[in-house]
């Protein structure tokens, strides 16, 4: 192996905020794109968890959470300075932290309400709304989460916002959250989203590789009207 391998599944909240960091930092590597209900024994025998992403260094190295492999690429080329916008890495942590545990788990009890005994879709929409809300405010001030600056915490909170508004988008635009929306809307037209949203086969061994990342735009930028703090 000359170069990492990717496992990934481009519509995984998690395997896309691992895809914008390689993006953003050049890596070359190999995506195989994973179908979660027919998972290849190769994937299932690095990492038994069977979830993605999963990034198999040459070295053998395997890195198995969507925040390390974030965190693996930007250490080795953060050209936009993702990791030192105008925060410190320990204080972007937290907020990340509180998306993939607090949040998530309100996010899966709203959008697959079917896979939780008891769960009431309303009640979690209600609750991950709290969280939302909170972004809300520091998109209120400033253009990005952490300051006048894209961050890592933006990259990494993006993709699972994402898949809140998603679930209900007509609801989702009702709400009084201008600035998130218009950060969110900045996203996914962005030329940093495009580029990781290929769609891909399924791989099987013995394909033919598939590299990543595919293009070379890599911004994600606020428009003049939604850059900075909501007038009035």
């Amino acid at each position: 192996m000359t170069r990492p391998v990717l496992y990934s599944f481009r519509r995984c909240p998690y395997a896309m905020r691992a895809r914008l960091a390689l993006q953003i930092s050049r890596q070359d590597c190999e995506i195989r794109e994973v179908v979660l209900r027919d998972k290849p024994s190769s994937l299932l025998e690095i990492s038994p968890k069977g979830t993605v992403p999963v990034l198999v260094l040459p070295n053998g190295t395997v890195v198995d959470e969507s925040l390390d492999v974030m965190l693996w690429a930007l250490g080795k080329n953060d050209p936009e300075s993702w990791l030192a916008p105008t925060a410190s890495l320990d204080e972007m942590l937290p907020l990340i932290e509180r998306t993939q545990t607090e949040f998530k788990s309100h996010l899966d009890r709203y959008k697959y309400t079917s896979r939780y005994e008891g769960a009431v879709a309303s009640e979690h929409r209600s609750l991950a709304s709290v969280f939302l809300m909170e972004l809300e405010g520091r998109l209120h001030a400033s253009p990005w989460l952490f300051g006048p600056r894209l961050s890592l915490a933006d990259a990494a909170i993006a993709p699972f916002v994402r898949q809140f508004a998603n679930t209900d988008r007509k609801w989702f635009d009702e709400q009084q959250w201008p600035a998130l929306r218009s950060w969110l809307d900045d996203f996914l037209v962005s030329p940093l989203f495009g580029g990781i949203m290929d769609k891909l086969p399924q791989w099987q061994l013995g394909d033919e590789p598939t590299g990543f990342p595919s293009s070379p735009e890599t911004h994600w930028q606020r428009s003049p009207l939604s850059s900075g703090a909501a007038p009035g």
